[in-house]
């Protein structure tokens, strides 16, 4: 099976790691079609795009569930924690990671293999910067103070 490209902003990090926005039911299926077997969702349940029940669904398809709500105006370090704690009890799994933009799991991702795994900085960076480019309190959460005072900006594209 190919990956769901259909979901909005489906990323690929490897064999064993995809990230994307919220997923509907089916698209839910799909994932676990994929050998899925576990999924983190940062995204708000309240949110008016999130899938209702979406642990209960995971669950009844055979995958492992854990939700890290991070207010996307306020995103804390002890949510950063619980996302490391999670990736590294589901250390070997196939991970699926999203929320509602896969804004906030771009970032995540982004510090993870940064200050975790020790990626160098452009290898961790590219799916982030394909999502978009943090400003703001997002900026500071991944440390880059440069753009701590500017909005949150676009996907990163290639120079000409």
């Amino acid at each position: 099976m190919s990956d769901p490209i259909d979901i909005y902003n489906w990323r690929r990090i490897d064999a064993r790691l995809t990230t994307s926005g919220q997923p509907n039911e089916e698209q839910l299926a799909e994932i676990q079609k994929l050998g899925v077997t576990d999924i983190i969702n940062l995204g708000l349940r309240e949110h008016e795009r999130a899938l209702a029940d979406e642990g209960a669904r995971a669950s009844a398809l055979g995958m492992r569930y854990v939700h890290i709500p991070v207010a996307f105006d306020q995103p804390t370090e002890d949510d950063f924690a619980k996302f490391c704690a999670a990736m590294a009890d589901m250390r070997g799994a196939t991970i699926h990671v999203h929320c509602i933009a896969n804004m906030r799991v771009t970032a995540f991702l982004y510090r993870y293999q940064r200050d975790v795994l020790g990626a160098p900085d452009e290898h961790a960076r590219a799916a982030m910067d394909s999502v978009w480019q943090p400003g703001g309190v997002w900026a500071k959460f991944i440390g880059d103070e440069a753009s701590v005072d500017l909005p949150h900006r676009g996907p990163r594209t290639a120079e000409p």
